[in-house]
């Protein structure tokens, strides 16, 4: 047991290092540093979204570097155990046991912040907006739709990530056309943006009164947040605003002014909905947003299009149809990028996802580098 640790702890040090060096703990002092003076300024709340994002910025980064110092403070404890054990033979035993627990943890933990090392892209550290919508297989496919939202909604509230649903489209008889909402949290667009693509579900239909199976899809849209530093003007031209009421399941309506606003941009038909804000002025605001937010990643694309055909590379992008759920004849989910699965679609469903966005983030830096080389 003594040897095993005495090649873990350093190895577990050298990894703490590697992440210290990418996450700098000094500069996010300097940043808390800035951010707790503009917090402190007594005229903050006069424009509180910007007061909200000063406030916001200062969480995430705090809790950034408290999570380095404790990390880095658990392997200390965990040295001191296992040298408090060779000191102690007759409690060594126990000791030891609960060093060996500390240690899977650590390894867990430390992997898991590792990742978040991986997320160097120029959007990554935004929120994210992640749009669902329904593909083919009817109403199975709505139904799909839905339980992807729970899925996220879940994987976010076990992260104690603050959500908002902006849109819902209901179908008809069950399900969801499509469905929009805002993940708030530090990278949440780097670690979110590899669940990007078509997801495909087959099992026994429950719409089905003849039992059989069925096979349908999904499509998940991932795209950043943009900030007021991004500078994506609009003409008023361009835009096409319709108001309508809200609606429930079942096309029922929930809303008894037309405050749900429809943006459709013209050059590009790209159109974005907003309905769960109370006045129409806060959805066509929330809607420009999102319709920036669009159109940031739409030229972020087109650069890098260009200059992958400039650079000779022909290859289609990643994303596609990327992962399977498979209820009938067996149980199986499986990312079909990087060949992580999971024989618990329950567990899945429930918000259980971190092995395959981590896996996701590794196989993407992977393909990224290959690339350069």
């Amino acid at each position: 047991m003594a040897i095993e640790f005495s090649e873990e702890i350093p190895s577990l040090r050298t990894t703490m290092e590697n992440i210290i060096a990418v996450v700098q703990p000094d500069k996010l002092r300097e940043q808390i540093a800035e951010l707790n003076e503009k917090a402190a300024a007594p005229d903050l709340w006069d424009d509180p979204s910007a007061a909200q994002a000063v406030t916001s910025a200062l969480s995430h980064r705090q809790s950034e570097l408290d999570r380095i110092t404790q990390m880095s403070e658990r392997i200390d404890d965990l040295e001191a155990m296992v040298d408090m054990a060779a000191e102690d033979p007759d409690e060594s035993a126990d000791i030891l046991a609960e060093a060996e627990g500390d240690l899977d943890k650590l390894r867990k933990d430390l992997g898991d912040l590792e990742i978040r090392t991986l997320l160097d892209g120029e959007y990554d550290e935004r929120n994210a907006v992640i749009t669902i919508r329904s593909g083919a297989g009817g109403v199975d496919a709505a139904d799909f739709a839905e339980i992807l939202l729970r899925m996220y909604l879940r994987w976010a509230e076990r992260h104690g990530y603050p959500t908002k649903v902006m849109d819902t489209s209901y179908a008809e008889e069950a399900g969801l056309k499509s469905a929009t909402f805002e993940v708030q949290a530090p990278y949440a667009y780097g670690t979110l943006s590899v669940e990007a693509g078509t997801h495909r579900l087959v099992r026994i239909s429950p719409f089905d009164n003849q039992g059989r199976r069925q096979t349908s899809f999904a499509a998940v849209e991932v795209i950043p947040l943009i900030e007021t530093t991004d500078h994506i003007e609009i003409p008023e031209s361009e835009l096409k605003v319709d108001v309508f009421r809200s609606s429930g399941p079942g096309g029922q309506s929930v809303n008894t002014t037309d405050s749900a606003v429809r943006m459709t941009h013209i050059p590009t038909g790209i159109v974005v909905s907003m309905q769960d804000e109370k006045s129409q002025i806060q959805n066509r605001a929330a809607a420009l947003r999102v319709l920036q937010s669009r159109l940031l990643v739409l030229r972020h694309e087109e650069e890098q299009a260009k200059k992958k055909e400039l650079a000779g590379d022909v290859k289609a992008s990643w994303g596609d149809q990327m992962r399977s759920y498979v209820l009938q004849p067996y149980q199986m989910v499986k990312d079909l990028r990087t060949e992580f699965e999971s024989g618990n679609p329950q567990s899945v469903f429930d918000g259980d996802i971190d092995g395959f966005i981590n896996a996701g983030i590794r196989w993407r830096k992977n393909e990224q580098k290959a690339a350069q080389d």
